[in-house]
């Protein structure tokens, strides 16, 4: 026992990575595998299964705790951005550096098609049986689905990218919100969880357009993936060019919803200065408005 835990202390000594950066990334990468894998695996199991409709919920619900899972497995070392349009809002928040962002949106992008890799692995058998080997991209046996997003048919290229703006800047207000230790933050074991709830409630709110993908790396990832295991480029043509839409509607909206958080709460915040200034008050919390406990009262 002693030789084992010598030998894994020499290799944890000579392989270890010091750089931030490293680190960063591979945590990244197997968060948003991790989301991808749990995610897209419940699209597969319910569009295969043939009770598209009975399951919408669990697939939402599935996509939530993804989404938390994926961010326990690396909010201690990364953050858990899982979504390139969350790291360019910390980024305009400048909360990271332009370096650390290329490195988070490569890594997520990766883990995302990696995920899909092994959800079709996984169900390889049920998409041969559902569909005959002929992966396609619309129609009554398609399949392209299950990785990325597609439009309904009512939906236009308009509509849809203002679809994807609102959710992720609802999406980011909120993200924004859980984490701000100086307006009422959940606690840091709890924040992927209470996360994960605001994945799932945008999936119950606006999940009917286009099935909700909000994050540039969850829809790009696998769908790039789809055209090289077989799906081709129609996924890349398919509803009206309708690919860059997810990518470029949610970086719009991470953007928005910063900004808007900003300047409607975080800007405002009290400095440091003026926090001292207010030990002595009878208010509990020098952010919180003279009456916050009069309201807290009246809403239970």
């Amino acid at each position: 026992m002693d030789g084992h835990a010598a030998l894994l202390k020499y290799l944890k000594l000579k392989f270890r990575t010091r750089s931030l950066h490293v680190r960063c990334g591979l945590a990244e990468f197997l968060g948003t595998f991790i989301l991808i894998l749990f995610g897209c695996g419940s699209v597969a199991q319910m569009e295969l299964s043939g009770f598209a409709k009975a399951q919408f919920l669990s697939v939402n619900m599935a996509f939530g705790f993804a989404v938390t899972a994926g961010a326990y497995v690396c909010a201690g070392v990364s953050g858990a951005h899982l979504n390139p349009a969350v790291s360019l809002a910390m980024f305009l928040l400048r909360r990271m550096s332009w370096k650390l962002l290329l490195v988070y949106c490569l890594s997520q992008f990766l883990g995302a098609f990696f995920g899909a890799a092994i959800v079709f692995s996984l169900y390889f058998d049920a998409l041969h049986a559902f569909s005959g080997g002929n992966w396609t991209v619309a129609g009554p046996q398609a399949t392209a689905g299950i990785f990325a997003s597609y439009p309904s048919e009512h939906l236009s290229v308009i509509n849809g990218f203002t679809d994807q703006v609102i959710a992720t800047a609802a999406l980011l207000i909120c993200i924004l919100a859980i984490v701000d230790e100086k307006n009422n933050a959940a606690p840091a074991g709890l924040q992927p969880f209470v996360i994960g709830l605001m994945v799932l409630l945008v999936g119950l709110g606006m999940g009917f357009n286009c099935g909700y993908p909000i994050n540039p790396a969850r829809d790009l990832g696998p769908r790039l993936f789809t055209a090289i295991a077989g799906w081709g480029l129609e996924v890349f043509t398919a509803g009206n060019h309708w690919w860059w839409v997810p990518v470029l509607g949610p970086l719009v909206g991470g953007l928005i919803g910063a900004i808007i958080y900003e300047l409607f709460v975080e800007f405002h915040h009290p400095l440091d200065s003026e926090k001292e200034n207010t030990e002595n008050d009878s208010v509990d919390h020098p952010n919180r408005c003279p009456h916050y406990k009069l309201v807290q009262t009246t809403a239970a």
